[in-house]
């Protein structure tokens, strides 16, 4: 029997548990995010702080994620000013708007529900590529999927106490969603610019730009982090590492292997996401409409990510 050569991001085993490391981390940054607003002092309302704190995650992210990418031989300096332009317009969109919107969003919201409302993001993916590409059409699989999880999406913001309306706020819930649906789309504009730049400095960049204009904007309208000690400074870290490290296997992962066997691993975050909150906040999971919107936004997303049958 001759030995397997193939790399560790190519490998079945290799695959399964580095697109699972991946989940987990981004899974974690929910607890961890509302942890650090009350380690640092930074209350619902305080919006500049919200993204002065984003700003220094994704600045020092994507400085690392560079330095990572130029140590392995990557070239990271961007050529021509075409490509400048186009990766500053992806960090004003993936990385600045739409954390602008997900770092307000999961202060006004618990942990739990936001992890679960961001799970949106795979279907407004699937939308917006029946738009957009000739070859990623909705099917009825895909529909079915789209169906079942935002149905959990309304599940889980059925008022409590038997009430018959939602437990539904726009500054939270809604911008939850506001921000998986700019993700959403400004991944599709990101997979045509990663033709032609490699993925991992592509996302270093846009990372980067995103962080500085956050910080920038934090800053200019009066941002500022307080009670920054050890314990609150070891969990920027870990968020600082969080997405580095989860970005760069995420990129690998894509290029060596089918983008549906990678995607089919995101319903995974949404279950990371939820029982961290519930560990870490003491957030209740065990409602019934939080267990039955999770099943079905997870089985939302295996129906959309399932690759067909051939023919």
């Amino acid at each position: 029997m001759q030995p397997d050569r193939r790399s560790l991001y190519e490998r079945r085993a290799g695959v399964f548990i580095l697109a699972t490391l991946c989940c987990l981390l981004w899974g974690s940054a929910y607890p961890a995010i509302k942890g650090g607003y009350a380690m640092l002092g930074i209350g619902k309302t305080d919006i500049a702080s919200q993204m002065l704190f984003a700003g220094w995650r994704f600045t020092l992210a994507g400085a690392g994620l560079l330095i990572f990418a130029a140590a392995v031989g990557r070239p990271v300096l961007v050529q021509g000013v075409r490509y400048a332009g186009q990766l500053t317009l992806l960090g004003l969109t993936q990385t600045a708007i739409q954390y602008v919107f997900f770092y307000v969003g999961l202060a006004h919201a618990t942990g739990v529900k936001s992890s679960i409302m961001n799970a949106t993001g795979v279907f407004f993916s699937v939308a917006l590529a029946h738009l957009i590409y000739a070859d990623d059409r909705m099917s009825s699989r895909k529909a079915l999927g789209c169906l079942i999880g935002f149905l959990g999406v309304i599940v889980v913001n059925v008022g409590g106490n038997n009430e018959l309306g939602l437990d539904f706020t726009l500054l939270g819930e809604g911008f939850v969603v506001i921000a998986a649906f700019v993700l959403a789309a400004a991944s599709i504009y990101g997979k045509r610019l990663s033709q032609s730049l490699d993925p991992m400095v592509m996302t270093g960049w846009q990372l980067l730009v995103g962080g500085v204009l956050l910080t920038v904007s934090g800053t200019v309208f009066g941002g500022h982090i307080d009670y920054l000690d050890f314990r609150s400074g070891a969990l920027l870290t870990y968020l600082v590492v969080l997405s580095s490290v989860a970005f760069a296997i995420w990129s690998l992962l894509l290029k060596h292997n089918p983008v549906g066997l990678i995607a089919a691993f995101n319903f995974l975050v949404p279950v990371f996401g939820v029982g961290l909150s519930a560990a870490f906040l003491g957030e209740s999971i065990w409602h019934w409409k939080n267990l039955a919107a999770l099943v079905m936004v997870c089985g939302g997303i295996w129906l959309v990510t399932r690759a067909p049958k051939p023919a």
